[in-house]
């Protein structure tokens, strides 16, 4: 593992709302991608065309698997799921995190620009822009099949993000385009657009809190990073705040108080009861991705350093058994039609 402290040197914080743990460098960068889940951090490296599996507590390299042009990842119940490319064509490529065998390959027709996990794991949702429109590719990874969710037309429209809610059935889709962009919820007991939420800017980030709240992140050269909040019920923003300079990505904290925003050179740290920012983070590189655990906080770099600091754990909750003896029954999509090849 490099060293920790020669990496380190130039973090700052300002606050005490995280405390450096340790880094690594997995590569020459850049770092495309994190996606923590327990004990397991996966990192994509664009650059060096290979997926690397850490242990999420020391850092220290457990796997790995060679793949061109990884990009964006979700890891659950012990397989992470990889958008790459190759000569013929993109995919999905699904890692055994334990042994870092390829188990699976989904070939897509279009470019994979953003994905996610429903709570189970038992479904991954991967977001797809190609000529003239955008989708949702759903891989049921029990069944091994996929389906398609068509969201949008329009030759320059992108997903920048995916999040599915607690309780599986709503998938957001940030989507974003030449003119503006917009939140799309997507029911995902019939596979339908439920509604959609006009935010204005390019969308560089999203993410669920609690009690019914999205986080969005927009940037524009005039109007540089904003972190804008969502009342999900409403289907409205109720607040806007400017956070960044140059912002490329956003994360939330397990107990949904912090949200950490990658700007250009450093990381910002935003209170999202306050809606103030009370820290900045800088690991001495460039930062180009997040990731969040349930007490970890890891930044990636361009010259592939991974970081990792130890920031506040969810306080527990007070009626656990209650809510453990009423588990979210699994829901199952319909009308869903079969991905190209």
């Amino acid at each position: 593992m490099a060293n920790t402290f020669a990496r380190a040197i130039s973090v700052t914080v300002e606050n005490a709302n995280a405390a450096l743990l340790g880094a690594t460098t997995v590569g020459g960068g850049p770092i495309a991608d994190m996606s923590v889940d327990g004990d397991t951090l996966v990192v994509t490296n664009y650059g060096d065309h290979n997926v690397v599996i850490l242990n999420a507590g020391s850092l220290a390299v457990t796997g790995g698997v060679a793949a061109r042009e990884p990009f964006a990842v979700v890891v659950a119940n012990d397989r992470a799921h990889v958008g790459v490319a190759s000569a013929n064509y993109d995919a999905v490529a699904v890692i055994d995190t334990r042994t870092s065998a390829v188990v699976a390959s989904y070939p897509l027709s279009f470019n994979v620009t953003a994905m996610a996990a429903s709570p189970d794991g038992k479904r991954v949702y991967a977001g797809r822009a190609g000529d003239g429109g955008i989708d949702v590719s759903v891989i049921d990874t029990t069944a091994e099949r996929v389906g398609t969710i068509y969201l949008a037309k329009g030759d320059d429209t992108n997903i920048d993000a995916l999040r599915v809610d607690a309780s599986g059935r709503r998938l957001y889709a940030a989507v974003s385009d030449a003119r503006s962009s917009r939140l799309v919820v997507v029911d995902l007991e019939t596979g339908r657009v439920h509604r959609s939420l006009e935010v204005g800017d390019a969308i560089r980030g999203l993410e669920l809190g609690l009690d019914s709240t999205a986080y969005v992140l927009t940037s524009d050269l005039n109007d540089r990073g904003v972190v804008h909040t969502i009342d999900l019920v409403a289907n409205r923003i109720v607040a806007s705040v400017p956070v960044a300079t140059a912002p490329t990505q956003l994360a939330l904290s397990a107990n949904g108080t912090r949200a950490y925003v990658v700007d250009y050179d450093h990381v910002v740290v935003l209170n999202t009861e306050t809606l103030t920012v009370v820290d900045t983070i800088s690991v001495g590189a460039r930062p180009s991705c997040v990731a969040v655990g349930v007490d970890r906080l890891y930044i990636a770099d361009f010259t592939g350093g991974v970081t990792a600091y130890s920031v506040p754990a969810p306080a527990p909750m007070l009626y656990a058994p209650l809510v453990a003896a009423n588990p979210v029954a699994a829901v199952e999509i319909r009308e869903l039609e079969p991905a190209g090849v």
